[in-house]
């Protein structure tokens, strides 16, 4: 399972595709209707916000939302809980989004080497919109980090 810190609009299209598919079952697994994932380490930073329901329905509308802008059809009802309003942010670490960051750009080297290319060259990474960027380490959550 990989709920990306970065932004949903830097994912190539199975990228885009996989996280949709991840992020609902991040959400039945927060909703109590699955028993597989519940010890998901990346669930760990959704299980202590106020309202992990509505974090990760903010999660997974934003991944929607940037379905859209690509004209791909990703069914907004299957979000259980929709964003009304602000859901309250969710920090994650400078370090988690540059190690999300090398993981994308060696995940799109091998299936998007257009993507790969144009991204290279990127200076700035643009987290999702849950996220608020603070100073920090990859987080310890993280599984392969060094």
């Amino acid at each position: 399972m990989r709920l990306w810190t970065l932004h949903p609009s830097l994912l190539d299209r199975q990228g885009l595709t996989a996280v949709w598919r991840e992020g609902l079952l991040a959400q039945a697994v927060l909703l109590g209707r699955t028993k597989g994932y519940t010890a998901h380490p990346q669930l760990d930073r959704f299980r202590v916000h106020a309202d992990p329901e509505a974090a990760i329905g903010a999660y997974l509308a934003g991944v929607q939302e940037e379905a859209t802008r690509r004209g791909y059809r990703y069914d907004a009802e299957r979000i259980a809980v929709p964003p009304h309003g602000e859901v309250e942010a969710i920090p994650a670490t400078a370090g988690q989004l540059e190690f999300e960051w090398g993981h994308l750009l060696r995940k799109l080297a091998i299936r998007s080497p257009a993507l790969h290319e144009a991204h290279a060259a990127r200076l700035t990474r643009d987290s999702h919109p849950l996220f608020v960027i603070v100073p920090g380490d990859v987080e310890p959550w993280e599984r392969g980090r060094e």
